[in-house]
């Protein structure tokens, strides 16, 4: 049969990007029974995909995303004689002459103690929307056991219609020991001895938590010796943005940029700690790499930061800088309960694996396609 795949999200950058490019390869490399037809916004993504010949790529114009959606993607799907399609977002093509599958990456509009980190507009959209989405979705993944829990609590999810599937890190995720990589890798950034890591971006520095990260790391400068790395594209905003200054703790907080994906298993080898005290998460894929690479951890006892790290880190109150830094310099001074970090982040980095993610994700579509 022929499985369509909707890739408008498949040059953003974050978890969606890399999920949406991730579970596409996986599914082209494993089913060599079905045919898959690729739908691009754009023809720059053409040849992509061009050595798997269980696949055709089609660019499909349309002036915006919900055109897009619902108008050009029904018109391909039939033109094509898909007979199941694949979002890999949260949306469905309400027209389509077939069935439709789509992916939810998280629940935060539906939460109230984490709406906040969303505008109006996107949640009015999303709330108006998302339950028109579910009730035409012939089945709806979601990243973690929290985002579906909460769609069926709030949404009445009939039973059965939404299952959780894990993803991955890509696959190149894992600790780096060669010393020529590292060495240019920390010369490409300009990464000091010691550091400490953190992921994030101008946007979504309020829900990742910048503010408390970078109070934790002045309430325990000096007593560890390691300065601050925040990686992300326009970083370097966050300086101004929450009053940084040039002396004291802000001289050892360092804005490498965006750090390229080739490079950031690398960069989280490098590291002695990587911290996440995010406030909301639904699957914080930068915890599962930085568990592959065998890199400590600190998070956030809450949401999918919980249920995605388990036993693999040292959790802290987001709202509560004193015990990130207190938490801090334990992870930092404590060989022991470093080495315990270390290998319960490699054990557990086990269970997220895109063997599995895309095996699922395929027995739904297959058996969607059949029925």
């Amino acid at each position: 049969m022929k499985i369509g795949i909707m890739l408008r999200a498949i040059d953003e950058q974050g978890g969606v990007g890399v999920y949406t490019k991730n579970i596409t390869q996986e599914l082209l490399g494993r089913d060599r029974k079905n045919q898959y037809v690729l739908f691009y916004r754009t023809a720059a993504n053409l040849g992509r995909f061009a050595a798997y010949d269980n696949a055709v790529e089609r660019v499909i114009r349309a002036p915006n995303k919900a055109l897009w959606d619902q108008v050009a993607v029904p018109y391909a799907c039939w033109r094509e004689h898909v007979r199941v399609v694949f979002h890999p977002k949260f949306t469905v093509p309400l027209l389509a002459p077939c069935k439709a599958v789509m992916v939810l990456h998280g629940a935060g509009w539906l939460m109230p103690e984490t709406s906040k980190f969303w505008n109006s507009l996107d949640l009015r959209y999303v709330r108006a929307m998302m339950p028109v989405y579910c009730r035409r979705a012939s089945a709806v993944l979601a990243v973690s056991h929290i985002t579906t829990a909460t769609f069926n609590e709030v949404l009445k999810i009939p039973p059965g219609k939404s299952r959780t599937v894990y993803f991955a890190p890509a696959r190149h995720f894992r600790r780096v020991c060669d010393p020529t990589t590292l060495e240019r890798v920390r010369a490409r950034y300009a990464l000091p001895e010691r550091f400490i890591l953190t992921l994030s971006g101008p946007g979504r520095g309020q829900r990742k938590n910048i503010g408390g990260v970078l109070k934790a790391f002045q309430l325990q400068h000096g007593r560890t010796g390691h300065r601050l790395v925040v990686g992300g594209k326009d970083c370097e905003q966050f300086k101004a943005e929450y009053a940084i200054p040039n002396d004291g703790y802000g001289a050892d907080i360092l804005f490498p940029g965006w750090i390229d994906q080739e490079d950031l298993p690398a960069v989280y080898s490098l590291a002695d700690l990587y911290l996440y005290p995010s406030f909301s998460e639904a699957f914080p894929i930068p915890l599962t790499e930085a568990m592959a690479c065998g890199t400590p951890i600190i998070t956030s006892d809450r949401n999918g930061l919980r249920e995605i790290a388990g036993d693999a880190a040292l959790f802290v109150d987001a709202d509560d800088p004193q015990s990130i830094a207190d938490a801090i310099v334990r992870a930092l001074t404590d060989p022991g309960l470093r080495e315990t970090l270390v290998t319960s982040g490699l054990a557990r980095s086990e269970r997220f694996t895109w063997e599995r993610c895309a095996g699922e994700t395929l027995d739904i579509l297959e058996t969607l396609g059949a029925a």
